[in-house]
């Protein structure tokens, strides 16, 4: 049977740059195994594949990478809005409007704005931060092919936070050294030896146009690279709020991921604190369409 796809590239005003994710506007009648054989041919981080809602909200959405489901994760959630409303599914939108995604993480709420023509889309992240294991430096070093030295330690260890999807988060001492980072296949095993599973997010406090910048590595899902990579930035900005600080408020940080792939990619990320912990998340930003076509799913 055939199925119409749509694919775009997220977290970017321009086409060829961002994330790339093939989105399945209706998939009904897609089995879990196909799912998962339509997402390794696309073969991009994420494929989502949206479906009629089950507990009254606005669509259900599956999220497949070319190895397995996942809960929950930031660009194809920006990006399934970011369609449907381009292609009309949920009506004419001339004032913000805001969505809800039915998830296995939970339900998550997307933004939709117009701007400047298109539509720029922000997700509060399903889940409140988590932090998890913390792993010694060295370690990890070893895992991104890096020394000891080039790992801050000043604010936190390397260390799994989440808020839908965990990642292992690693500050980095500059740019030049986040530019370095290499996969050692050796030291990923190490890691996940140790009972995380080594999904890296790096990242180094820039300074420049950007508040960070970030690279994300995810050899044991079939990612070597991602060029953006939401779920990990707005895990990033609830664990720099909960190390920030104390004072109640939302922060925010522009975060600038994938030139070292040649996809550039821009996220904003925020965070809000109250009474001493951090209660929300959202990631945004803009997207531009590429394809559109049917596929043949057997």
């Amino acid at each position: 049977m055939k199925y119409r796809y749509y694919t775009c590239d997220v977290f970017t005003g321009s086409r060829f740059g961002g994330n790339q994710l093939a989105v399945l506007p209706e998939a009904k009648g897609i089995s879990d195994r196909q799912m998962q054989q339509v997402a390794r041919e696309f073969n991009f981080s994420e494929t989502t594949f949206v479906l009629p809602a089950e507990q009254g909200k606005d669509r259900r959405v599956r999220i497949f990478t070319p190895t397995r489901e996942i809960p929950f994760a930031g660009h194809p959630n920006v990006g399934t809005a970011f369609v449907l409303a381009t292609i009309g599914a949920f009506g004419k939108i001339d004032a913000p409007r805001t969505v809800t995604f039915e998830e296995k993480a939970g339900p998550v709420p997307v933004s939709i704005r117009r701007q400047d023509g298109t539509f720029s889309c922000e997700l509060t992240a399903p889940e409140g931060l988590s932090l998890g294991k913390t792993i010694p430096a060295d370690l990890l070093a070893t895992a991104v092919s890096l020394t000891p030295g080039d790992v801050v330690t000043t604010t936190h260890l390397p260390q799994v936070a989440s808020v839908g999807l965990p990642f292992l988060m690693a500050e980095l001492k500059d740019r030049a050294a986040l530019g370095r980072a290499r996969i050692n296949a050796t030291g990923f095993d190490a890691i996940q030896a140790q009972g995380v599973l080594p999904d890296i997010h790096m990242y180094t406090r820039s300074g420049d146009d950007f508040d960070v910048r970030a690279r994300m590595f995810a050899p044991v899902d079939g990612v070597p690279e991602d060029p953006a990579t939401g779920s990990a930035n707005c895990a990033l900005a609830g664990l720099l709020r909960h190390y920030g600080p104390a004072t109640d408020g939302i922060a925010s940080w522009r975060i600038a991921q994938g030139v070292e792939m040649g996809r550039p990619s821009v996220l904003e990320a925020r965070a809000e604190k109250r009474g001493g912990k951090v209660v929300a998340a959202w990631v945004g930003g803009t997207s531009v369409m590429v394809s559109e076509g049917t596929i043949e799913v057997e």
